[in-house]
């Protein structure tokens, strides 16, 4: 079994993909945002190994306007040799790889011009996986369309628009239920039909159930069964509903227990890959495989507290001292106790003193190095801060730019900066 991650990281520094606007989308912009984008990729496939995540879904702006004839640069053979050279890494390190084409790729429209695009936009994500020299394990996943008033003539469009589509297209092409439109029992019965494998969400089939009602671990063993050798290990889909949010909102991070029960529940004698489907991507995925794999150690999780404990001290500094002693016994691997105390210390309401308190502790890595502008400058900002002037993303900005300038490694290797944690 496979942990993993959709598309975008939280808190490392650097690994941003870029985008074009169409206006600008000229052969020299393109080829720079390229060239950086497959940067940032082969930089992820490094980070996933480095991490022990062996499941990672690329993200379907790598090459902008890819399957649109905005973009007219050349690039399958500009940067064949990129291509290769990521997709031997992603076959030595053992990392599967996947693309979730997008809402406007709808395979089943009744307008002719919609379902050309389609096809056009699934030959460029096969496209992608063909220059990397992956094999068919390596997925597309796709959720069947509109209902169009006539759900039945909905699905039998899908039905003859698949047969339109190379082999090798078929050969990686998955199927997902939805929240809003086709349950797991519908996309099992056009998978069982065309022979595609299905992919089991969850959080969809909790907003859009199926009936009769089963359990997660009947459908996925149902499921399994449109799963054929070529295709891999089974893949599914999960998340857990934002509380407070609209239906079918991700959460911003896995909670801990919630997962380890669907896990047990769901494990059986034959074992799948998993999709975290949630806001904090790469965090989560990191906290669900050290807390399924025995791989990982009392060393796996101090690195990560190194990379969180600032975060934590200005929330709860109760919670950051209990976090402390938990990890001081190097005989034991607390790996609940600690991500269950993360989630509580994430879960408390910004205080302003409390804020102040963490912000003048990290200041210490720079009050022998700045100048003393820079440090009137931070004060003054904390001044500010408490009064409501400006508000914390600020300060830490100004921190993040200082890191950078005098190459404070340990801060830019940790979350501290990274502004979704601000609530």
């Amino acid at each position: 079994m496979s942990i993993g991650f959709a598309c975008l990281t939280l808190g490392l520094y650097d690994y941003q993909f870029r985008t074009v606007m169409a206006k600008n989308a000229n052969k020299e912009t393109l080829y720079e945002v390229i060239n950086h984008n497959l940067t940032i990729l082969d930089k992820m496939i490094d980070y996933c190994a480095e991490n022990k995540i062996y499941m990672y879904r690329i993200s379907s702006d790598l090459i902008p306007f890819g399957s649109s004839p905005i973009n007219q640069l050349p690039w399958e053979s500009l940067f064949q040799e990129k291509f290769i050279s990521i997709g031997k890494k992603i076959i030595e390190n053992r990392i599967r790889v996947s693309l979730h084409p997008g809402q406007y790729t709808v395979l089943n429209s009744f307008k002719e011009d919609v379902v050309d695009r389609a096809i056009l936009d699934l030959i460029y994500h096969n496209k992608i996986l063909d220059l990397l020299k992956i094999d068919s394990t390596h997925k597309i996943i796709l959720h069947i369309g509109g209902a169009y008033q006539n759900k039945q003539a909905a699905i039998q469009n899908f039905e003859n628009n698949y047969k339109r589509l190379n082999p090798d297209i078929q050969s990686r092409l998955v199927i997902e239920n939805d929240d809003k439109i086709y349950t797991i029992e519908e996309v099992l019965q056009i998978g069982e039909k065309c022979q595609i494998p299905v992919v089991y969400d969850n959080l969809h089939n909790q907003i859009n159930p199926s009936f009769p009602l089963q359990s997660d671990k009947e459908w996925i063993e149902r499921c399994a069964r449109t799963w054929k050798p070529k295709d891999g290990k089974q893949k599914t889909h999960y998340s857990q509903q934002a509380k407070g949010k609209k239906s079918g909102s991700h959460s911003f991070t896995i909670d801990i227990e919630t997962f380890l029960q669907y896990y047990r529940s769901t494990n059986s004698h034959h074992q799948f890959d998993i999709m975290l489907e949630v806001k904090d991507k790469n965090l989560s995925a990191i906290k669900c495989n050290q807390a399924v794999f025995d791989y990982f150690s009392i060393t796996d999780l101090e690195k990560e507290w190194a990379k969180y404990k600032y975060l934590v001290l200005e929330r709860s500094p109760n919670i950051y001292q209990a976090i402390r002693l938990l990890l001081q016994s190097k005989k034991e691997y607390p790996v609940v106790a600690f991500y269950s105390l993360l989630e509580e210390a994430f879960a408390v309401r910004l205080q302003t003193s409390v804020v102040c308190n963490s912000l003048e502790h990290v200041w210490g890595y720079f009050k022998d190095k700045a100048t003393l502008t820079e440090k009137k400058k931070f004060f003054s900002m904390l001044e500010k801060y408490k009064t409501g002037i400006i508000k914390l993303q600020q300060i830490k900005r100004y921190l993040f730019r200082l890191a950078t300038s005098y190459q404070i490694t340990y801060l830019l290797q940790s979350y501290y900066f990274e502004e979704d944690f601000i609530n």
